[in-house]
């Protein structure tokens, strides 16, 4: 068996479970690639419907899972997770979840001050991914269904440039980029706090990932008492362009990972909201709560 590998999801637990050695405290032999998801882009220069989102951004959590990713441990919103684990790119850990504040934001001049603004204004996403699902699910008490649009705008660094850039009119966005935008002075229309799961591959040593586990437990204790302590974090995956205009001390702590399971019901609310929208448009196998999550 090689070393676990460990990624930073563009969150702070893995920097801190890191930095206090949690993971050595708890005799996981891995290896940390720093680079994570670091100022990962695809950046666009246009808004695209869906039906004409060219292949390179026609990829999204969903797929980047489904192709396999390089860490022992991933992570994405539970929609995709699910899904995927349903595919047979892993299963989905049943023992823990998280939850990312998000929101849609337009510019501060912009003239959309409500979400029943956003009728027929296309939302800028990312493909098969957390903002992708979110939005549709916060627009939902607001909006026909026919008056939800949304663009396929690349990844999340590439949204909140395209908005700084005027490029498109609206943006969902998570995490480190929320408080970007926040810091900015854009507006939030409605707030997309989501679940995020994680999926382990189906041959995963399951001692080592409730190792992995029980490190993120303790860095999440750290992270809700010094929050300001671990800030410094979120610049190592931020591009530079963007670290350049925000203050990092001012952002919040960002997702918090909640150690209880992810649930029957959790499952079975979260896949009959999905089927109620036909969303992935994908050919996903209708698998049970015992065969995609490992509870």
């Amino acid at each position: 068996m090689g070393k676990f590998v460990i990624q930073p999801h563009v969150r702070l637990q893995e920097w801190v479970a890191e930095e206090r050695g949690y993971f050595t405290e708890e005799g996981l032999d891995y290896e940390f690639m720093q680079a994570g998801l670091a100022g990962a882009s695809r950046t666009t220069s246009a808004v695209r419907p869906a039906d004409s989102v060219p292949v390179e951004l026609r990829s999204g959590a969903f797929e980047d899972m489904q192709d396999g990713r390089s860490c022992d441990v991933s992570a994405a919103c539970h929609w995709a997770v699910s899904a995927a684990a349903a595919e047979g790119a892993g299963r989905m850990w049943g023992d823990a979840y998280s939850v990312s504040p998000a929101g849609i934001f337009v510019s501060p001049d912009s003239p959309y001050t409500r979400p029943e603004d956003l009728a027929g204004v296309h939302v800028a996403v990312s493909y098969h991914s957390g903002s992708h699902y979110s939005a549709i699910q916060a627009l939902e008490p607001f909006l026909r269904r026919d008056e939800i649009e949304l663009s396929y705008s690349g990844l999340p660094y590439d949204r909140v440039r395209l908005l700084m850039r005027g490029e498109v009119a609206a943006a969902n966005v998570f995490g480190a980029q929320y408080y970007v935008l926040e810091q900015l002075g854009y507006r939030k229309l409605v707030d997309t706090t989501f679940v995020m799961g994680f999926l382990v591959p189906r041959a995963a040593d399951l001692e080592d990932t409730r190792k992995y586990f029980r490190a993120l437990k303790k860095a999440q204790r750290d992270v809700d008492l010094e929050p300001e302590r671990y800030k410094k974090y979120w610049l190592r995956e931020m591009p530079d362009d963007v670290a350049e205009v925000v203050d990092i001390r001012r952002f919040g702590p960002g997702e918090r990972i909640v150690f209880e399971p992810y649930t029957r019901e959790m499952f079975d609310v979260t896949r009959a909201w999905m089927k109620s929208w036909d969303l992935l448009d994908l050919d996903v196998r209708p698998e049970g709560f015992e065969q995609t999550v490992l509870a």
